[in-house]
């Protein structure tokens, strides 16, 4: 098989054709990789001195159609680096949406392995938090106290989002976490929303996890915002911008 960049003339694709040999041309560059990462090959600017160890090996190959679309599939690549996801769907919005949330599953996989450090998803961590805040703040005199609280109870809208958008009891939901963090120990650390089963139980068992480094993150950027936005004091309108 031979793939170019460049298109192929009508002779050359015969004199291929003759051999046995698939030739395909106007071949992205970006597929060019995709496909040398999977069989080993690598990619030629000139046909002046190649030898066997630029090239590729595919255990098989194949054209075939999917919807109204053929692809060549390149299938049982010994030395393959690379996996190819086709999406399907009835309209390009979902195809995005669904192209989105698989990149961002993808990603966080990644970074977890990656990561030294993991932490319980669901609304755990923030519970946890919320709950060390809360006792520490008893130990803080003055105004300090007021604004700690305020963090605290700021961080419980984590799960309390995810309990609404489950169709669960926010409520309820939140009252059964302060429990069990206040009560449990170190037994209801990692309990938040199961957001599938509509309970609250130990996310930890379920393998709901993200790394420590995204969660810290987010917690860090909030703060941020939150503090950029505190720091204004005073806002200036211009009524005639607000008529055009």
């Amino acid at each position: 098989m031979i793939l170019s960049a460049l298109p192929i003339g009508d002779l050359a694709t015969q004199y291929f054709a003759d051999r046995d040999i698939f030739c395909a041309g106007r071949v992205q560059l970006a597929d060019l990789d995709r496909v040398g990462k999977a069989t080993g090959a690598v990619i030629q600017t000139t046909t002046n001195g190649i030898s066997e160890a630029c090239l590729g090996s595919c255990g098989k190959f194949e054209e075939v159609q999917l919807g109204n679309e053929r692809y060549n599939m390149f299938t049982q690549c010994p030395q393959a680096k690379t996996v190819t996801i086709i999406l399907r769907g009835g309209a390009s919005q979902y195809i995005e949406e669904a192209a989105r949330s698989l990149n961002d599953a993808i990603m966080i996989v990644l970074r977890a392995v990656k990561a030294k450090a993991i932490v319980v998803g669901g609304g755990a961590i923030e519970m946890e938090l919320s709950r060390y805040l809360r006792e520490h703040l008893m130990t803080i005199k003055g105004k300090h106290q007021l604004v700690m609280s305020g963090f605290a109870k700021a961080l419980e809208v984590i799960p309390r989002q995810l309990a609404e958008n489950s169709g669960m009891d926010c409520t309820d939901v939140l009252n059964k976490l302060r429990q069990k963090h206040a009560q449990e120990g170190e037994a209801g650390t990692w309990v938040g929303v199961n957001v599938l089963g509509g309970t609250v139980e130990d996310l930890f068992d379920l393998f709901v996890w993200e790394p420590e480094l995204v969660r810290m993150n987010v917690l860090q950027a909030a703060t941020e915002a939150a503090c950029t936005i505190l720091s204004v004091d005073r806002t200036i309108r211009n009524p005639a911008s607000e008529q055009q």
